[in-house]
């Protein structure tokens, strides 16, 4: 077997995503190589921007979401019967990826010499995003979309990073289960349960 076959660089899952009307997709995507890229407010708040504008461009509710040090969960439900969750990703990714090399090209910051990869000889590109669709499971019951929004929320406490899970900022929590706080213009913008 060759080196790249070990290589996490060069690790692309093959996902199909399944866009069934009215099915909520539980999704996940990783920073690349799993480093620690969100563990930063500024880029956290910049994510939250991407995310809003995604969901509404391509026709998706934000149902629940966290974000974690190198990862993101996120659970939502399509408004309209052609939105393709490739493209909502693609809308997140893509924008929130540019803006963050200008700003460590601004800032002159190492980090993005760890995440310019050679692709080929005469190609370089900036990673940061592991390659690939992440995870995406369709739901379709009340109960299943209830349960992957407790999982989503339950990711920093099984992790240790917090005692329960409405202590952690950056994920759909309190916007769930106090609705009646004010929303934190730090995180995107919640729809509302469908049921």
């Amino acid at each position: 077997m060759s080196e790249e076959a070990f290589d996490p660089r060069f690790h692309r899952k093959t996902i199909k995503h399944f866009n069934e009307p009215g099915h909520a997709h539980e999704l996940t995507f990783s920073c690349y190589l799993r480093l620690p890229l969100l563990n930063d407010d500024g880029r956290r708040r910049q994510l939250s921007n991407a995310i809003d504008r995604a969901m509404a461009s391509q026709h998706f509710d934000l149902l629940a979401f966290i974000y974690m040090p190198e990862h993101v969960h996120a659970l939502i439900l399509p408004t309209a019967d052609d939105a393709d969750v490739s493209a909502l990703l693609y809308a997140i990714k893509r924008p929130f990826s540019f803006r963050v090399k200008q700003e460590l090209e601004r800032k002159n910051d190492p980090l993005l010499q760890k995440l310019t990869i050679r692709e080929r000889p005469g190609k370089s590109v900036f990673r940061f995003w592991q390659e690939g669709p992440g995870y995406d499971r369709n739901l379709w019951t009340p109960d299943a979309m209830i349960d992957a929004a407790n999982y989503i929320h339950d990711n920093p406490v099984r992790r240790g990073l917090c005692q329960k899970p409405e202590d952690w900022k950056w994920s759909s929590w309190r916007a769930i289960h106090s609705p009646d706080l004010p929303p934190d213009p730090d995180v995107p913008f919640m729809h509302p349960w469908p049921f």
